[in-house]
């Protein structure tokens, strides 16, 4: 049965560690507070009920799509569509295109980002596979104007950027549930990620330090990974409720 990732591609490299998934959940919770149709992710209270959960799940659920079979995944790309309508059927409208081009363009963005601040810069061919294998994940879920190819995308990309972002009291709110669910230091540390992470286009429209001063920290991560110690890292750094699901993510040996 053939894989909906080839075994041997970059994108199982990013997606199977543990800690790289959470640096895309970090770039994740940031963008989904400022993109503009976020009412939508309030429509069913989930979202600001459980803000961690809900982001936790987004980005886990599309880790098992890249590890799943063809047929497994793209069944499990059309159960994210049927969800989906049922949502626009509550609420008697459609999500905007631009809302789906949004969430399946910062998975790109920041597979490659987060990927490149724990290990190596990725070659631009690389780069292009992360995109295909996501357009691929668009193309089934039907969405209308997917680009071409990569170098496409990232001029889509920073358009979207500029016109699809802004700070809004649903943004406030959400940043309010982080702290609250998070506690003081972890939400320190998240807004330190995210300051390390995010395009400037994103970055300054949130309330994150001018400078990281964890990048020293990034390198003694790096050290600590080497040493296989890293699991431990993540676990402490982490609400309890969420440890078992972070042990689950290092799907790549």
């Amino acid at each position: 049965m053939d894989d909906f990732v080839d075994k041997d591609s970059i994108v199982r490299k990013i997606w199977g560690r543990g800690d790289t998934v959470l640096l895309i959940f970090a770039g994740a919770s940031a963008e989904f507070a400022l993109n503009k149709s976020v009412d939508w992710l309030y429509f069913t209270g989930r979202l600001p009920a459980d803000p961690l959960g809900r982001l936790f799940s987004t980005v886990t659920y599309a880790q098992k799509i890249v590890f799943s079979s063809r047929d497994t995944a793209n069944g499990s790309i059309d159960k994210i569509v049927s969800i989906h309508r049922g949502v626009e059927a509550q609420r008697g409208t459609s999500i905007p295109a631009a809302a789906h081009l949004d969430v399946l363009f910062l998975l790109i963005d920041y597979s490659i980002r987060s990927f490149e601040l724990l290990q190596r810069r990725l070659t631009r061919e690389e780069k292009a596979e992360v995109f295909a294998v996501f357009n691929r994940l668009g193309v089934r879920m039907g969405l209308t104007g997917l680009p071409g190819d990569f170098t496409d995308w990232e001029r889509l990309r920073e358009q979207y950027l500029r016109e699809n972002l802004v700070w809004s009291p649903f943004s406030a709110d959400l940043y309010q549930q982080y702290r609250k669910h998070l506690g003081a230091f972890r939400y320190w540390l998240l807004l330190q990620g995210q300051a390390l992470l995010l395009p400037p286009a994103a970055r300054r429209l949130l309330p994150l330090p001018a400078m990281a001063v964890i990048g020293p920290a990034i390198q003694l991560y790096k050290m600590v990974r080497l040493l296989r110690l890293d699991y431990w890292v993540r676990v402490a750094l982490l609400p309890q409720k969420f440890r078992a699901s972070v042990a689950a993510l290092d799907l790549y040996p």
